[in-house]
């Protein structure tokens, strides 16, 4: 049951954020990343090149319609940890978002959604950007800051300790100094550093989220996760099950008239038309190897709706099966040994024999028992009788290595800015950028193809390293 709007917000003057600035503009760049990934161009990336490229096709799934379910949890799930953040915040303002969405979400009669709410996250997307830019530097600004007041009192009891104990001789006069010399100028200057930054950070508090009200960051949150909401069923409700359908053009009791209610009883409804399209079916061959995909948009056909709610654990679906590499855990070491294997090759071609060996040896390294196994047992035949020294053989195996990096080498990228994206250190939290998608990466993908294509890597790796030794070796010689 909804409370009167005069009940839920509290009356006199609002409180600002403060310290929770940071925490909301965390939030804040997860909705602008999210809405960001949600465009026409992002969208049709995803569609086109990601879920079509050869590495995805032969390691994860030719499956489509599998593919756009991944695609569609992972998105949900980033945005339930957002709208959760929002919620928290707008309990401390009287603001029960957490209702709200979950009402949405269930796609409640009450709460249906409102294709129309996406124009206003477009509009208001700008000024999110400025207040995240501005928190960002806030957050900079005040370490900055913090680091000159522990300088000035580290400096003020430098002093102190010189005037503590038995009084000293006193000295004979000193020529005058340069006002550069003076025992006072440390100190002046640093008061003045320390003023100047002290404007800095009362500057940025007034134009960030620190003095923003808590009402009105819930606000403009509150309406951005509706708005990608609506977005992502817009977009994937007529193919993944678990989504509301999307409200008819006939409905009037929308989500935007509720948010408004809820938060700003005066703000009048924007309208304006839903701009996703259709995604339809296009049947083609599914199993080619190395897989060579088209890339048209269309993709998979329209699931037929059912009335019937269903309850989907979106976190769940992102859990990889046992039989991937991400299952077994092993996906970052993975992609670190691909991308040191790239590294490799890059210094042998360039001519850094002494980094590419401490390379190749890192790299051996990191494999797995396993893996380190089988290189080693197809090596072993090869190593008994190597022949001689072929450079059209050894262009054979670059030729190899180059086939297969050319589509394992992005996945490994992939799938390390994707761990980087979720490690919620200082300097990532406040990043809006597009994100990676985890069905682009090696967390999904087949174990046993993945660790033979590594292998195939490993071993003509060797082999190109065995030939440039000998070859250098004969020139010496």
């Amino acid at each position: 049951m909804w409370l009167p709007v005069d009940l839920q917000l509290p009356s006199g003057p609002q409180a600002s954020l403060g310290i929770l600035a940071f925490e909301a503009a965390a939030a804040m760049s997860k909705l602008l990343s999210l809405h960001r990934s949600l465009s026409e161009q992002e969208v049709s990336r995803l569609r086109s090149d990601t879920m079509r490229s050869p590495g995805v096709a032969y390691l994860n799934s030719t499956d489509q319609a599998y593919l756009l379910k991944l695609a569609c949890a992972e998105l949900v799930v980033s945005l339930d940890a957002a709208a959760a953040a929002v919620a928290r915040l707008g309990l401390r303002c009287g603001i029960d978002f957490g209702g709200v969405y979950a009402s949405l979400k269930a796609g409640n009669p009450d709460a249906r959604l409102d294709p129309l709410v996406a124009k206003g996250l477009r509009v208001k997307a700008k000024k999110m950007e400025r207040l995240v830019a501005s928190t960002a530097r806030l957050c900079s600004e005040m370490e900055a800051l913090d680091e000159l007041e522990a300088a000035e009192r580290k400096l003020a009891f430098r002093g102190w300790s010189r005037l503590s104990g038995p009084i000293p001789a006193q000295p004979m006069p000193a020529p005058p100094s340069t006002a550069g010399d003076s025992p006072g100028s440390a100190g002046d200057s640093m008061q003045q550093e320390l003023k100047t930054q002290r404007l800095k950070v009362k500057r940025l508090k007034d134009e960030s989220l620190w003095n923003q009200s808590y009402e009105k960051a819930v606000g403009l949150m509150a309406r951005a996760a509706c708005a990608v909401f609506s977005r992502i069923c817009a977009l994937f409700g007529a193919f993944v099950p678990g989504l509301p359908p999307p409200l008819p053009p006939s409905a009037t009791d929308t989500v935007q008239t509720r948010i408004s209610k809820l938060l700003n009883p005066r703000a009048a409804m924007a309208k304006a038309k839903a701009s996703s399209g259709p995604i339809t079916r296009r049947d083609g061959p599914s199993r080619v190897h190395p897989p060579v995909m088209s890339s048209s948009c269309p993709i998979i056909g329209l699931r037929p709706y059912c009335a019937q709610k269903t309850t989907v654990d979106w976190r769940k679906l992102l859990d990889a099966p046992a039989n991937t590499v991400g299952g077994a855990g092993l996906d970052q070491q993975y992609a670190n040994v691909i991308v040191s294997a790239e590294q490799l090759l890059q210094m042998e071609a360039e001519g850094r024999q002494e980094e590419a060996n401490a390379e190749r040896a890192e790299m051996y390294e990191m494999l797995p028992a396993k893996l380190r196994a089988a290189v080693r047992s197809k090596l072993r035949d090869w190593w008994r009788d190597p022949g001689p020294l072929d450079a059209r053989l050894a262009q054979g195996w670059k030729d190899a290595v180059d086939r297969i990096m050319a589509w394992l080498g992005p996945m490994a990228r992939d799938t390390v800015q994707w761990q980087a994206e979720r490690n919620m250190d200082r300097t990532r939290r406040f990043d809006g950028g597009t994100r990676v998608y985890a069905l682009q990466t090696l967390r999904w993908a087949d174990k046993e193809k993945a660790e033979a294509a590594l292998v195939e890597v490993l071993v003509a790796l060797s082999c190109v390293c065995w030939y440039e030794e000998r070859r250098r070796g004969s020139v010496r010689l």
